[in-house]
């Protein structure tokens, strides 16, 4: 199915829209091929045992191989798949995703990140220049994905003004029981973006959060501020191959796999090129390159 008016409609209002068979069977199965690959690839003594925090108060990245990652496939491991620095579960059931650069190095995915469609959804977005940022792989393990805490993207992909946009796509049915997304419809036109996460100003490897002006995204317009007394969040179920687009200021969030089954997404980020991408975000590509053009 392609992004049309109605799903625009609902993006604007909500802050998350669902296109359904994004993509078709056969490229689920080429990717999750591709995935299943990637995870026998992995060789633990080859690699830092650096897990990927998910916790409220641990989201602070301390690790160069992190920043090294922004144009290669680098793999994160679950919080519960090691212990002591060594993996407790099989290598291929510890990783938690790999990234950040993706869209990159792997063809199927770059393929599929520089896609008519996804450059369709962008204009109808009314993006002028998107430059495409942070792909990844998140398996979301069976028994040990951990939750990711209520967020908002902008606040790891900051542009002046915000404007990041995610493009999160089910390679699995995603259920309340294996980690489905939450988000809270409406959020973006009621919570501004009032802090960042940067790169350390002591310049060691590490991230810290700093508070900003609240401001506001320009992808859709907001107007003006709305008030809100309480704010319920609403789960994302969808099947493998569904597109769930996520404005950058909309609060989202995942649970815990409790569940048998893992939760493979591939996911990727959008930016305005035309608005500022500054030198204390943490993601930067190498020499001082310029973002990818979507």
């Amino acid at each position: 199915m392609s992004f049309n008016s109605q799903h625009l409609d609902t993006f604007a209002r909500d802050g998350c829209a669902v296109v359904e068979n994004f993509l078709s069977i056969s490229e689920v199965h080429d990717l999750r091929e591709r995935i299943h690959e990637l995870l026998a690839e992995f060789e633990p003594t080859e690699h830092p045992t650096v897990t990927f925090p998910t916790s409220p108060n641990s989201q602070v990245i301390s690790d160069q191989y992190f920043f090294d990652s922004s144009i290669k496939a680098s793999y994160f491991l679950e919080q519960h798949a090691v212990h002591e620095g060594k993996l407790t579960v099989d290598p291929s059931k510890a990783v938690n995703k790999i990234g950040h650069g993706i869209h990159i190095v792997e063809p199927l995915f770059k393929e599929l990140t520089h896609s008519d469609r996804v450059k369709h959804i962008a204009r109808m977005l009314g993006f002028q220049d998107p430059r495409v940022l942070q792909s990844m792989v998140i398996c979301k393990q069976p028994g040990i994905g951990g939750a990711v805490p209520m967020h908002q993207d902008s606040t790891f992909l900051f542009t002046d003004p915000p404007s990041a946009c995610g493009f999160w796509i089910a390679l699995e049915d995603c259920t309340l029981d294996n980690g489905c997304l939450h988000f809270v419809p409406g959020s973006h036109r009621t919570n501004p973006i009032t802090r960042r996460m940067v790169r350390s100003s002591t310049g060691t490897a590490e991230t810290e959060f700093i508070d900003i002006e609240p401001v506001f995204s320009l992808y859709p317009l907001t107007g003006e501020l709305e008030h809100k007394e309480k704010q319920d969040t609403r789960s994302v179920q969808v099947k493998a191959g569904s597109l769930v687009l996520i404005h950058g200021q909309v609060l989202h969030m995942s649970s815990h796999n409790h569940s048998p089954k893992s939760r493979w997404i591939y996911t990727f980020h959008i930016v305005e090129g035309l608005h500022g991408y500054d030198q204390r975000n943490w993601l930067q590509m190498p020499n001082n390159a310029p973002l990818t053009t979507l």
